[in-house]
């Protein structure tokens, strides 16, 4: 399949799911088990994200220095420190681990 047949496909079927969403009635989305499930979905998505990126290379599971590197940003988090503290905790243990020869 070409590229550019790809990207028209995936063009078209994300006006198609947003269509759709404009088509949802409102009475629906006011639903508790609906609002509850919007709030959560974003937070399971992006866990799920750093977690396949964090511990996985292709098909097989991974310990590295990228674990190492969420693992200070999570103490980071647990100790309540500013945003940006945690992403430079992140990086720093991370490029360490990597330097040390992680």
């Amino acid at each position: 399949m070409s590229v550019w047949v790809a990207i028209g496909v995936t063009a078209v079927g994300c006006y198609a799911v947003k269509l759709l969403g404009l088509l949802v009635p409102a009475g629906a989305l006011e639903r508790p088990l609906v609002r509850r499930l919007a709030a959560l979905l974003p937070v399971a998505l992006l866990a799920a994200l750093t977690a396949q990126q964090t511990f996985a290379d292709g098909q097989a599971l991974v310990l590295d220095a990228r674990a190492a590197g969420v693992g200070a940003a999570a103490v980071g988090l647990v100790l309540r420190a500013p945003f940006l503290l945690v992403v430079a905790a992140a990086v720093v243990v991370t490029a360490g681990v990597r330097a040390l020869g992680g």
